[in-house]
């Protein structure tokens, strides 16, 4: 049986196949468009699965779409009613996007013309949005009972979603609705903290940590937490929900409207302005928008604990790729166990729309657990030799074992490498495949890889790749963590030794590699351990200011338009 599951006509727009329950591709339609956040039909994505499954879209059995039109309807209707006028603005991008659901037959027909409308109708199923959210987080998960949050900005006129999973079954409990939302609180104040674009709040997770959460008691009467473990805005600090919140242009990129209102500036201060320098004040709000964010998360899981009194928790959404709270939270909600997907976000609704198809409407029985985010695309080395001749590049081809030894040499002296290696990954994270690695034991290796490639901002940290025999030798908190989705304290006598990976607030938002996963990382981090002592590499992203690279072609560009030391693709060497 295929399914293939699909996010299409909103943000991370991406797609995912799976035979028999297994998961055989995924990837998000952005690495193909090289555009952030690309929110259209997916088309590259589902030809890039159709392709790894061997098959032609008639083959496919079930199309699972992370979105359904009809959910929450009257409670659409209702809110229209008493936000008359202006009121049909908040969702009129959700009525088209919902038309060009219901109709998506005509996507698919580009893809394959032999199917025709009926046939594709009769295969479709739509996903709410939030149920998608919390199959892709149990469903793949290692417990066969588990509480369940999804947690985001909006999605389906939901945005906050608790539930029980059990074997292949998921009984949704509480939700809130639209316009009360952690993500638009978070937004709100990302906004006001002067970083304006879609995606921008894990730059405010960056900067809190050079602040002091001053300011959370009066952030309590903006975010208003309720007896029954759950919360509420307080909508004076926000644009009216008249108005919308997301809207796509013809470019398919995701824009986002200004969400606070005047109440919030007279407050808060104005907004930051564009190149405005980041105050104490700035860095202060920042630390306090994340403490509120945490305790409201902690609240949420306190009470749903209590509910279900288990102890394994598995979470997505938007809101759930802060690693900071993520990192947190066995110390904080009574729970010991936390999983969460590689694609949290909203990439990770087509895996959770056809996982939710094949085991909660199909009864099938779940799959093995999901522990590797290596789903994508993929070069061989004869493919990369080709494409390196046809630009008349000079390159070294060498054996797996010289190749570690000669990058990690040109790491210990001061060389940015970038890494691309085997699969890309599914979700946000570099984590071993399409990376940018450094030495972690330098002082000025975030000035380097800032001067060298990714010009961004000075606050921004950057991510230890750990062998996971080591974590606790450096970490204060032992666990798996393979999709670098928690930051732990890193132990104080180990600061100096990594400093360019230790937060100023002392923690490391780290990702423990494993032999068995991700092979190659492995020994390349091994061979540095040999060399050095140190079991770490820095390791951040393969981009600069574009989606993170998937093809040669990408990271020779990449490589040639900054200053990067080696450019590593699978065997190939081309140094400067």
């Amino acid at each position: 049986m295929y399914i293939l599951g699909i996010n299409a006509y909103h943000a991370d727009s991406s797609a995912a196949i799976f035979e028999n329950g297994k998961m055989i591709a995924a990837i998000e339609e952005e690495r193909f468009r090289r555009l952030k956040h690309w929110a259209g039909f997916p088309s590259q994505a589902i030809n890039f699965c159709l392709q790894e499954a061997g098959i032609r879209l008639s083959d496919i059995d079930h199309i699972a779409i992370g979105r359904d039109p009809y959910a929450k309807l009257t409670k659409k209707i209702l809110f229209l009613i008493k936000n008359p006028g202006g009121g049909w603005n908040a969702v009129a991008d959700r009525l088209r996007n919902a038309k060009k659901v219901s109709s998506i037959e005509s996507e698919f027909a580009i893809i394959d013309d032999t199917v025709t409308d009926k046939i594709l109708k009769q295969k479709i199923h739509q996903v709410e949005h939030h149920r998608s959210h919390l199959a892709s987080a149990f469903f793949a998960s290692p417990f066969e009972e588990a509480a369940l949050l999804s947690i985001d900005g909006s999605g389906d006129f939901t945005t906050t979603m608790t539930a029980i999973g059990n074997r292949n079954k998921i009984d949704v409990l509480e939700s809130v609705d639209f316009p009360h939302s952690v993500g638009i609180f978070y937004t709100a104040l990302t906004q006001l903290l002067g970083f304006p674009h879609y995606g921008d709040e894990y730059k405010v997770m960056g900067l809190a940590p050079y602040g002091e959460p001053k300011y959370v008691r009066e952030l309590k009467d903006v975010l208003l937490f309720k007896s029954n473990g759950l919360f509420k805005l307080n909508l004076k600090y926000f644009r009216s929900a008249k108005s919308g919140i997301i809207s796509y242009g013809e470019d398919h990129i995701p824009q986002v409207a200004t969400l606070f209102s005047e109440y919030m500036t007279d407050k808060f201060g104005a907004a930051r302005k564009k190149d405005e320098p980041l105050s104490q004040y700035h860095k202060d709000l920042a630390a306090s928008v994340q403490r509120i964010t945490e305790e409201l998360i902690f609240h949420i899981l306190k009470n749903l604990q209590e509910k279900t009194g288990l102890k394994q928790v598995c979470i997505a959404g938007g809101v759930a790729q802060n690693s900071v709270a993520n990192g947190k939270l066995t110390r904080n909600t009574g729970f010991t166990k936390v999983y969460i997907p590689s694609a949290g976000h909203d990439a990770g609704i087509s895996m959770g729309a056809a996982m939710y198809v094949y085991n909660q409407l199909l009864n099938q029985p779940r799959a093995a657990p999901i522990w590797s985010a290596y789903t994508g695309s993929k070069f061989t080395n004869e493919e990369i030799e080709n494409y390196l001749r046809s630009r008349n590049i000079s390159y070294e081809k060498y054996s797996d074992e010289e190749l570690y030894d000669r990058i990690a040499e040109r790491l210990i002296h001061a060389g940015v490498v970038g890494w691309f290696n085997g699969r890309s990954e599914f979700g946000p994270r570099a984590l071993g495949a399409r990376s940018i690695l450094a030495d972690p034991r330098r002082e000025d290796a975030k000035d380097l890889l800032n001067l060298k490639i990714k010009r961004r901002e000075s606050f921004r940290p950057f991510a230890p790749s750990i062998l996971k025999e080591y974590v606790n030798e450096y970490f204060e908190i032992t666990d798996d963590v393979p999709f670098m989705e928690k930051v732990f304290p890193i132990r104080p006598e180990k600061y100096k030794i990594i400093p360019a990976v230790t937060h100023a607030d002392g923690t490391g938002r780290l990702q423990t590699v494993d032999r068995n996963i991700t092979p190659r990382y492995y020994d390349l981090i091994e061979t540095f351990r040999r060399k050095t002592g140190v079991p770490i590499l820095l390791n951040t992203s393969f981009n600069e200011n574009e989606p993170i690279v998937n093809s040669p072609a990408e990271a020779l560009e990449c490589f040639l338009r900054t200053n990067m030391d080696m450019l590593v693709l699978e065997n190939c060497v081309v140094t400067r």
